[in-house]
Formats: structure tokens, C-alpha cells, sequence
């Protein structure tokens, strides 16, 4: 699994982070990011989740590593890719 934060949407409410510090961090303007490359351990997973689920502005965009295709969807079947 991965995470992405779309810097487009965010707007820096810190949901994702303060559920998830091991995969989010803020940046320099509060505004969420990935930690490194956005993997995130089978044991985080469900943190990343919850935090994806939390965002307000749906910025947090999770692939599933396991997609067989050029889009992966997320768990309410987005398109996430």
C-alpha cells in the first residue's frame, strides 16, 4: 500500500498526521505530505486508512500496491491512480 497526499486539496487541517505520524508529517506550512516514498507497512496500514477516511478534503489518495491495472481504486472504489 501507498499513500499520497494531493497538495492541491490540502489544506492543512493535520487529521491524517495526528492519526498517522508515522506515515504523514506537515510541511513547512502545516499542509500534510507522505513520509519518504508514502509505502506504508502492513502494520499501518489501518492508521492510513483512518486517516485517509478523516480528510476532510479527501486529499489523502491510497493505491493498493497489489493493482493489476494502471488504476488502482480505493476501498469506496475510486479511481485513485
Amino acid at each position: 500500500m501507498r499513500v499520497h497526499v494531493d497538495r492541491e486539496k490540502c489544506v492543512g487541517h493535520g487529521r491524517c498526521y495526528a492519526l498517522a505520524p508515522q506515515v504523514f508529517e506537515p510541511d513547512d506550512l502545516g499542509n500534510a505530505e507522505e513520509i519518504g516514498d508514502g509505502s506504508v507497512p502492513p502494520e499501518l496500514e489501518a492508521k492510513a486508512r483512518l486517516a485517509a477516511a478523516n480528510c476532510p478534503e479527501m486529499a489523502v489518495i491510497i493505491t493498493d500496491d497489489n493493482a493489476t491495472d494502471d488504476n488502482a481504486t480505493d476501498d469506496a472504489g475510486a479511481t485513485t491512480a
